[in-house]
């Protein structure tokens, strides 16, 4: 049980590390495509923001993760399963430069193997599942409206200004407004790995109590009820810590074939549009993940804010071809990831150690 409980945490590390590197195009598309930072120096600055996004944000996605099925149907095999078919997810999905989301994969898996576990959908927790779908369509929207809204005021402000000393205004601005994009980033991303490995653990924790064994300290997860009943995870340090250290690495690592999709693919960005989309993208991602504890896709929101500056140019200056590629891709991710992880379970559940 320990064993398998390392090899889930492990995994879950591993596939926050993948998470890193498949969005860093995310945080650091515009900020590269506008020349801004070069690429290095780009994923450094957005990795330290991702990191840091450990002290301001709550665990409320991470509360929402963990409840994505119920609690009866979930065992550290479901955790595997799901855990596994999201890292085969988003390593195709980055081979072939799609930026897809980490968020959704996860979710997905988690689903589908527990599905595949009880034999019923009805294990799935309805509520958690539809506000995750219907913000797959909502986060990009919003994102692409208020930068579209916001690159119209910029311009408004700024029409009489000089073009070469605001150009060279904006690309200081790009620095903070990619900072901000990362910082909710690393708030929203890495911690549905925290609740990933929050579920493992308290599955471990209750089979500890059911053999009367004690529980170490290191493992010491419960889930809490603040004053007005709702249930709160208690967590100790080292798993957010290592998880957002495992997802700023992976963001040094860089995903360089989505950056291209992100940065140049969809429209071309200047350092005015960047800032917009940019902080755009970090309104949506804090009312949404942080507001609202609703796991959502950084990838959504920001490749929408990216279509929304395009369109204040014209609606020709988006490639809407590649957006509708996009979408394909953002639907098919959480039924795909649910059939892979419900497969992968069925293969595991065969392994003479699972059975």
């Amino acid at each position: 049980m320990l064993v398998l409980l390392i090899v889930i945490i492990a995994l879950a590390f591993l596939f926050d590390l993948i998470n890193g590197f498949h969005d860093a195009a995310n945080s650091i598309a515009t900020i590269v495509s506008t020349k801004v930072l070069a690429p290095f120096p780009a994923v450094i600055w957005a990795a330290f923001f991702n990191f840091m996004a450990y002290w301001i944000f709550d665990l409320k996605v991470a509360n929402t993760v963990a409840k994505t099925v119920e609690t009866g149907a979930i065992t550290l095999e479901v955790i595997l399963a799901g855990i596994i078919a999201a890292i085969i997810w988003n390593l195709l999905t980055w081979w072939l430069g799609i930026p897809s989301s980490s968020s959704h994969t996860l979710i997905g898996g988690f689903a589908g193997a527990a599905v595949a576990h009880t034999g019923a959908f009805s294990v799935i927790n309805e509520a958690i599942i539809l506000k995750t779908i219907g913000f797959i369509f909502l986060a990009p929207v919003m994102g692409m409206l208020i930068s579209y809204f916001l690159t119209i005021l910029i311009l408004i402000f700024w029409r009489k200004a000089n073009p070469h000393k605001s150009n060279k205004w904006f690309k200081m601005m790009q620095l903070l407004s990619s900072a901000a994009f990362s910082l909710g980033h690393g708030g929203s991303d890495s911690q549905k790995v925290v609740g990933i490995i929050s579920a493992a653990m308290l599955v471990y924790v209750a089979q500890l109590k059911g053999a009367g064994e004690l529980v170490p300290h290191w493992a010491n997860v419960a889930e809490i009820a603040d004053a007005s009943g709702k249930m709160h995870l208690h967590v100790p340090s080292w798993i957010p810590i290592s998880c957002y250290s495992a997802i700023a690495l992976g963001t040094m690592m860089g995903g360089w074939r989505i950056v291209k999709t992100m940065g140049t693919k969809i429209t071309k960005v200047t350092p005015v549009e960047g800032v917009a989309a940019e902080t755009a993208g970090a309104i949506t991602l804090y009312g949404i993940s942080q507001g609202l504890g609703i796991p959502v896709s950084t990838t959504h929101t920001i490749a929408g804010a990216i279509m929304g500056v395009g369109m204040t140019k014209r609606m020709s200056a988006v490639r809407w071809g590649v957006a509708n590629n996009l979408m394909v891709a953002w639907i098919l991710t959480i039924p795909v990831s649910m059939i892979i992880a419900a497969l992968v379970y069925l293969l595991i559940d065969l392994l003479p150690y699972f059975s």
